[in-house]
């Protein structure tokens, strides 16, 4: 293992890509807000699927989901709701946030994930962003006091999802990273961004929900299309949260570039670009991103963390590679377009 690292990366990358003809958009957000103090997570939970036929300006939404919810402190969904309407939504509320939540959704809703539909990435996403989201405090120093307790650093934060060491759960917290150090949140990285809809495209991302205020953001992007018998994709990633400057910090952000054998649906490329994370330590993960070659697209949610687990992958890249497992299903949709 060198001795010495180059800094953790800060270079985003922007503004969304203009749409490519004969392409099929899915962009996400979850925004989540505090608006009784630290202790109630507030979730506003948006995606979209967009078809780009040949003809750029005849764009359609294929599908459309909401969901709203509110988090207890300790991430348990205290209520749900969804557009359209699920009603086996309700059957969440209860459960907590990690692997728990996942297998109560999975329970609730199997026809969601088997259909790929962006309200299965949503929930399935609360469970990293409920831990991720007090990283948002940070920037808001004024707003800290002694009900709200203090901004959370990375340690306990970790700590406090997996309920034991952080000590090699991930690349980025591997024996000996920086990340364990005393005091590893003023070592920890993060980096403006740019707004995510493109300016000279007012198509090219779902309507974004306003806050005043301190709020904390994930954002995915997945665009596929067809290159001879490829199926390509192009994807991004991105944690970040609002300052008082009205600007966005990201702590976390992934672009990814990804191949797959159109008829077999099994992977023929993956490459991952580190755009901005936490440590220095933490861009060594896409190393091993080969090892999910030949890997069938569908099988990504599982076969991520069997292939990339503890210190052979980063927790942020392995959630961005995961939610690529809805991909064939953009791909049907776009070849019956």
């Amino acid at each position: 293992m060198p001795t010495f690292l180059p800094p953790a990366p800060r270079a985003s990358t922007g503004h969304a890509p203009l749409r490519r003809a004969g392409s099929v958009r899915r962009t996400s957000t979850i925004d989540v807000s505090w608006p009784f103090g630290r202790g109630q997570m507030s979730f506003d939970a948006r995606a979209r699927d967009l078809l780009t036929p040949a003809n750029a300006d005849a764009a359609r939404v294929l599908v459309w989901d909401q969901v709203q919810a509110r988090l207890s402190a300790d991430r348990t969904v205290e209520a749900i709701t969804c557009q359209p309407v699920r009603p086996g939504l309700q059957q969440l509320v209860g459960a907590r946030g990690g692997g728990h939540l996942r297998r109560a959704l999975d329970d609730a809703l199997p026809e969601e994930r088997a259909a790929g539909s962006p309200l299965y990435l949503l929930v399935d996403d609360f469970a990293g962003v409920s831990l991720v989201a007090p990283w948002a405090w940070q920037h808001w120093p004024e707003l800290t006091n002694d009900a709200a307790g203090p901004p959370l650093d990375p340690e306990r934060v970790v700590r406090a999802q997996r309920d034991g060491p952080v000590e090699g759960v991930c690349i980025g917290f591997r024996p000996g990273s920086s990340a364990l150090q005393s005091n590893p949140r003023a070592l920890q990285n993060c980096a403006d961004v740019l707004p995510l809809p493109n300016p000279a495209d007012s198509f090219s991302w779902h309507e974004l929900p306003l806050f005043e205020g301190m709020s904390m953001r994930r954002s995915r992007r997945i665009d596929v299309w067809r290159d001879g018998d490829q199926i390509c994709v192009d994807a991004m990633f991105q944690d970040s949260a609002s300052t008082p400057a009205g600007t966005r910090k990201a702590v976390h952000e992934y672009s990814l570039e990804v191949s797959a054998n159109a008829h077999s649906l099994r992977l023929t490329r993956v490459h991952a670009t580190p755009r901005i994370l936490p440590f220095p330590e933490c861009p060594s993960a896409v190393q091993n991103t080969d090892r999910l070659i030949g890997v069938p697209l569908r099988e990504l949610r599982a076969a991520v963390l069997e292939h990339l687990p503890k210190t052979l992958g980063c927790t942020h890249l392995n959630d961005a590679l995961r939610a690529l497992a809805e991909v064939p299903m953009m791909f049907d949709a776009l070849n019956a377009a």
